[in-house]
């Protein structure tokens, strides 16, 4: 977002991780998502590999892809503004490249490119874990209440 100022962080990795197994227990509780990163306008999570991921064909799903795309951009939104629970995805827009690599976790690493009063926009690069070329691309919008 800005090059000259550090981005300023409303939550940290470990503020976040709570407030999504509070919120969210039925899917985030089952574990198997890590946020490594999280700093006001980037950020990166880790799915942790499990076998339900795979579609036939022996790639990990397009809705996993999708919502591990989803669940960045919130972590990316509210790392940047705080717990907003009802902020909320109003466009998600997502590009299969390549097979995502079956064993492997999926990596997501998300930017901001703007943070307004009442949308986001930003940007998710998805990889199998060890894959320099990405497996999906997405670009998603979210909705801010107003305070």
């Amino acid at each position: 977002m800005s090059k000259n100022a550090p981005a300023k962080v409303a939550m940290t990795t470990e503020e976040l991780d709570r407030f999504l197994h509070r919120e969210f227990p039925e899917f985030y509780g089952e574990g198997g998502l890590v946020i490594e990163r999280a700093d006001g306008e980037m950020c990166r999570l880790r799915q942790l590999y499990h076998p339900r991921m795979l579609r036939p064909g022996r790639t990990i799903s397009g809705p996993t892809l999708m919502a591990l795309a989803d669940v960045a951009m919130y972590v990316a939104v509210l790392a940047a503004i705080g717990p907003v629970g009802l902020a909320v995805t109003i466009n998600l827009n997502i590009n299969f490249l390549r097979k995502a690599s079956e064993g492997r976790d999926i990596i997501a690493e998300g930017r901001l490119l703007k943070l307004g009063k009442r949308l986001a926009v930003g940007e998710i690069t998805l990889l199998s874990d060890g894959d320099e070329e990405p497996a999906a691309h997405a670009t998603l919008t979210y909705s801010i209440p107003p305070t």
